[in-house]
Order: C-alpha cells, then sequence, then structure tokens
C-alpha cells in the first residue's frame, strides 16, 4: 500500500501531462460531483470520502491497452477498464465492483503537540447487485462494502483537535463498511434495512460532502462529537431501517431507526471497540433521525436544467438517540466531578437531541460554460441537552468553485470553514477544575474553527489529485498542552496532498 502511495504522487506531474493531452480538451468530459443540486430523491454507495463511478459506467470502455487492462485513450471511468473482462461477467448477473483508493500525505507546519507528517490511505471496495437482472426481483438492490485503512493518523498523533483533519482517518485494519438490501415500490417509495452508514444520506450539503478533506465536511461535528462512537458513520455503520418518499418532484422525506451505538455496550467509546465492523449491538439503544428535504433547478440526472432556475437544495432534520451519555458535570452522587468529594463517575442521563439544517445553493452559472459555476452551502446543528454534551452547536459554510480556470470543466476549487462550541457542562466542569484544582493548569474551554482551501485536479477521469490546506484556530476547544501543561495547544497550519483513483 506504502508504494502505491509512492507510485500515485511521485509520477504525478509525467501523467498530468498525459492527462491534460487526453482529457482537459474533451467536448464530453464526465461530471464532477457537485455540479449542481442532486435529486435528494437519488442514492447510491459512495466511498468513504469521494463518490465513486457509476455502477456499470465501466462496460462502455474503449479498446483494451497493451496489458489487458488500460484504455489507451486513457478516458474509462476506471483506471483498470473492464479488468480482463471480469466486470462485464459480473455485470451479466446484475453485480458491479467499485474500487477506490484514496492516498494522502498530510503535516502539521505550527503548533500542535508536535510538527510532522504522516501518510495513510484507504481502499473502498464496493459490489452492487441488481436482483432483477440476478434472479428476477423486481426493485430491489443489494450493497456490500469493506474498507482497509493504513498508514498514520495525525489527528491523534499531531493534532488533538476535535473536526479531524481528513474524513479517511480510521483505525489501522480491515473491516466491513456496509451491508443492506434496498427494495423500491413504484417510483415515490423505497426501504433499506441492513448495516448503514448514515452519512451517506442524511445531513449532506452536496457541495461540501463531495469536494473537501475536512472529516466534518460530510459527517457533522456535532454528532461525531456527541454520539457515541461518533455515530453510525465511516468508518463504522449501524443496523438499522431507512425508509424514503419521493412526496413531490421537489419534495422528499428520509426518515431511518437504527441502533443507538455502533459499538458493543459498555466499551470504550471508540471506534476500536469494533474493530473490524462485525460487531452488531442491538442493546444500545435507538437512534431515530428524519429529514425534510427541498430541491429545485436540477434534471433527473441531478444535473442543472438548461434555462431554468439555478439549482439549490434545503433540508431540515433532527435526531434522537435513546442510548445513556455522561453528566459533563456532575457524579452520581450529584457532587462536582472536580471535587476531591467526587466518586469519579459521571451521572447517567438517558437520550439526547439535536436540530439540523442544510442550505446548497448554485448561486451563479456561465452562460457559456454551463461546467463553469458557483454554489454556496451553509450547515448549522445544535443540541438543547448540554449537561451531556461536549459541544453544543457546530456549523459548516463555504462555496465550491466548478471549473475554475479555463479549459479545466472538471476541477473544483473550494474554501470552507467549520467551528463547534464547548456546551455550558464543558466549560462548567472547568470552572469546577478552577475552583477545587487551582494549581492545575485547566483553560476554559469555548470553541474550535478551522478554515480549509482545496483545489481538486482531475488528471483523467479515473483520477484526482487534491492539494489542500487547514488552518486550526483554539485546537480542542482550546485545552491545554499535553506535552506543556502550562499552555494551550497553539493554532495548527496543515498542509497536505491527497490523491483519489477510482479502479
Amino acid at each position: 500500500m506504502r508504494r502505491r502511495a509512492v507510485i500515485g504522487i511521485a509520477s504525478a506531474p509525467a501523467m498530468l501531462c498525459l492527462a491534460h493531452a487526453a482529457y482537459a480538451d474533451d467536448s464530453n468530459p464526465p461530471s464532477t460531483p457537485g455540479l449542481g443540486a442532486p435529486q435528494p430523491s437519488e442514492s447510491a454507495p459512495t466511498s468513504a470520502s469521494q463518490t465513486a463511478a457509476p455502477p456499470g459506467a465501466a462496460a462502455a470502455s474503449a479498446a483494451i491497452g497493451p496489458f489487458g487492462f488500460l484504455s489507451p485513450s486513457w478516458q474509462g471511468p476506471n483506471l483498470l477498464g473492464d479488468m480482463r473482462g471480469l466486470r462485464p461477467a459480473l455485470s451479466n448477473y446484475g453485480v458491479t465492483l467499485s474500487i477506490l483508493e484514496n492516498i494522502e500525505t498530510f503535516g502539521n507546519l505550527t503548533g500542535g503537540v508536535k510538527q510532522g507528517f504522516e501518510a495513510n490511505g484507504l481502499t473502498t471496495a464496493t459490489l452492487v447487485m441488481d436482483t432483477e437482472k440476478a434472479f428476477g426481483l423486481k426493485g430491489g438492490t443489494f450493497n456490500v462494502s469493506g474498507l482497509q485503512y493504513w498508514g498514520g493518523n495525525l489527528t491523534v498523533n499531531n493534532l488533538l483537535v476535535l473536526q479531524t483533519l481528513t474524513d479517511i482517518e480510521a483505525p489501522v485494519g480491515v473491516r466491513l463498511w456496509e451491508l443492506w438490501y434496498q427494495q423500491k415500490f413504484g417510483d415515490k417509495f423505497d426501504i433499506k434495512v441492513g448495516e448503514q452508514s448514515l452519512d451517506e444520506e442524511f445531513i449532506i450539503a452536496p457541495s461540501g460532502n463531495s469536494l473537501f478533506v475536512n472529516g466534518v465536511s460530510g459527517w457533522p461535528g456535532l454528532p461525531t462529537i456527541d454520539l457515541p462512537g461518533g455515530g453510525p458513520a465511516y468508518p463504522l455503520a449501524g443496523l438499522g431501517v431507512r425508509g424514503r418518499v419521493q412526496a413531490t418532484d421537489n419534495i422528499t422525506v428520509l426518515a431511518g431507526v437504527f441502533n443507538g451505538s455502533p459499538i458493543p455496550r459498555d466499551s470504550p467509546n471508540v471506534a476500536e471497540s469494533n474493530p473490524n465492523g462485525v460487531s452488531f449491538p442491538i442493546d444500545t439503544g435507538t437512534l431515530a433521525i428524519a429529514e425534510l428535504q427541498y430541491a429545485y433547478g436540477a434534471s433527473a440526472s441531478g444535473k442543472p436544467s438548461a434555462g431554468g432556475p439555478l439549482p439549490g437544495v434545503y433540508k431540515l432534520g433532527a435526531w434522537y438517540d435513546s442510548y445513556k451519555f455522561d453528566d459533563q458535570r456532575y457524579d452520581t452522587m450529584g457532587a462536582p466531578l472536580a471535587s476531591p468529594l467526587s466518586n469519579g463517575m459521571p451521572a447517567q442521563h438517558h437520550g439526547d437531541f439535536s436540530l439540523y439544517g442544510v442550505m446548497d445553493q448554485m448561486i451563479w452559472r456561465s452562460n457559456d460554460n454551463a461546467n463553469r459555476s458557483l454554489n454556496v452551502f451553509f450547515r448549522p446543528m445544535f443540541t438543547p441537552y448540554e449537561d451531556r454534551n461536549l459541544v453544543s452547536a457546530s456549523i459548516n459554510a463555504g462555496f465550491a468553485s466548478h471549473a475554475p480556470l479555463p479549459g479545466r470543466d472538471n476541477d473544483v476549487f473550494g474554501v470552507e470553514m467549520g467551528t463547534v462550541w464547548a456546551s455550558s457542562g464543558a466549560s462548567g466542569f472547568d470552572r469546577q477544575m478552577q475552583f477545587f484544582q487551582p494549581s492545575v493548569y485547566t483553560p476554559i474551554r469555548s470553541s474550535e474553527t478551522f478554515v480549509e482551501a482545496t483545489y481538486q485536479f482531475q488528471a483523467l477521469p479515473s483520477w484526482q489529485i487534491q492539494p489542500d490546506i487547514q488552518y486550526f484556530i483554539n485546537p480542542g476547544l482550546g485545552i491545554a498542552n499535553p506535552d506543556d501543561p502550562t499552555q494551550r495547544i497553539k493554532n495548527e497550519l496543515v498542509v497536505g496532498l491527497r490523491t483519489n483513483i477510482t479502479f
């Protein structure tokens, strides 16, 4: 895997020359994720960080290259083409195979508990079966996907930020990700049952989800920090049932019920507690989520309608988790946790709740080039339960500029910011510490903010190169540096490079 990372990045200059000649002038380039507001009724399996090539897209690949894999024109959506006939053979049975490789190197130049770089990567393999083509069951889709993560974790080792640096950082190893069956009932209603990752369908701002590297660009900061195990989202998934109703051409309703925690009961609250993704806890409460979506200005394909209004998607949603949550300030006897008289066991609360909204709107489109456009997005979320949550609110906002440079119709440039705010429970504990243990330096936690700028360069239809820069303000909400307990962790400047390859 590390060898692939070296090849994928080190050979970029030579490959870019080839790519520019063969791809930049293509009159019909493949679409870039997020060009327009997608119809909320559409759902396809995606990787942890980027939208994979559409199932079956490789069937139309050009002539086989000298090794039986690559198309000489480099125009195929998959780098390995039809994989010596494997993809067409699978297609005969209604099965499509997607393999996506994300490889990245990031390092903090300033701040953090230490400076340095980490290399890491993620392989996502997905099999999707059309049950009608496979054995005659109309409207059915079966999906199974797996992950392999390797390398370091800069967030844990260097940064100690709450808003994870990248959306692929995870415990090293191989794990099951999603395993579900979806059944359509006509054109207006479908149900999905099984192990599901909620960040594939819920709380998505399309322009940010498909572009930015920071982990909370997909699954927001509040549930990532407050829910057990970060909630049923990458790298974990949760057992449950999801229903979807296409009420009108513009209005969609999503709702689901899942297990309250993706990690086993009474286990440490980290993803390592479900190391291979095959723990299916059913005694961890219930997570219920519902989302109302309104979209307009897009065709059935999700692309902007010619001559129509600029596309946009707006969402309102809420979730409730019935599992148990620790009090931030008080123990089971009602004593302050920071007090010498505390028994050290936080009081327990049953249930947690949050409201959220999403706005993703195209605000400009070129009259001369429909690919050239500008989208803005805004996604707030808050919880009224500040006694049991580390953060009480989060927000993401930014813009994505498609085709920002002449002749680069499939490139995207964007800037995003994200902030999470400490709950009154968390800041109240800090004040208790200052009172009961004045000899220990305890800053009052407040908020953490990051700003990210990124450029997604479409080198080939199957290959993206993405330089990225992020700046974190008040890391960890302003906690003390464990290597220098008399000082807060200083602000962090992080730079890196990612490459995404669809095989």
